[in-house]
Formats: structure tokens, sequence, C-alpha cells
């Protein structure tokens, strides 16, 4: 099941219709039950939280929060050391750098 469909579910769920029929639930039922509808409304935040977190993690660049590769290990020092530091081996290191610096 995709997630968008199961928040779809539990939404209409948590509002008191169901899903399939989209008829009220009566109000005795157990979904109107204050702590059942609470705990509903709190899988909605929980389903909606990961399905931001989600389209934020496909906004990064490919290796954020990768470790980086024992050659770039060994090239920064001696890059940093010389001076040198190229627009290109920024390019290519600073994505992860801060991702790493934010805890990524």
């Amino acid at each position: 099941m995709e997630q968008a469909q199961a928040l779809a579910i539990v939404k209409s769920l948590a509002n008191g219709v169901d899903p399939d029929s989209g008829e009220v639930f009566p109000g005795d039922g157990a979904y109107q039950r204050p702590q059942t509808v609470r705990a509903l409304f709190a899988a909605v935040e929980a389903l909606e939280r990961a399905a931001q977190f989600e389209r934020r993690k496909q906004q990064l660049p490919a290796k954020t929060g990768e470790p980086w590769s024992e050659d770039e290990d060994r090239k920064l020092p001696r890059r940093s050391t010389r001076g040198t530091r190229s627009a290109s081996w920024r390019r290519r290191t600073s994505a992860r750098r801060r991702a790493s610096a934010r805890g990524w």
C-alpha cells in the first residue's frame, strides 16, 4: 500500500467517515470514541511527517549523509595543507560537508 493511500484512509477514519463508502460512522461506534479519534489523528500526523521527510530527502544531493571514501579522506588533508582547493573539489565535497554539519 502506498503511503499516500494509507494517509487518506487514516484521515477518513479520524474524521469519522468510512473510507470506502463515504458514510459517516454512527456516534456510538468504536471509531467515534475519544481515545480512538486521538490515536487516529496521531497516526495521521506521523504519516504526514514521514511523507514530509521523504520529500525532503529526495531534494538532497545524491551522496548526502554518506561517509567519505578513504580516497577522499587522504586527499583532503593534502589539498588543504598545499592551500589548493579547486572549484571542482569544493563542488564534490560541499554537499556532504553541509549535511554532516547539520547532522544528516
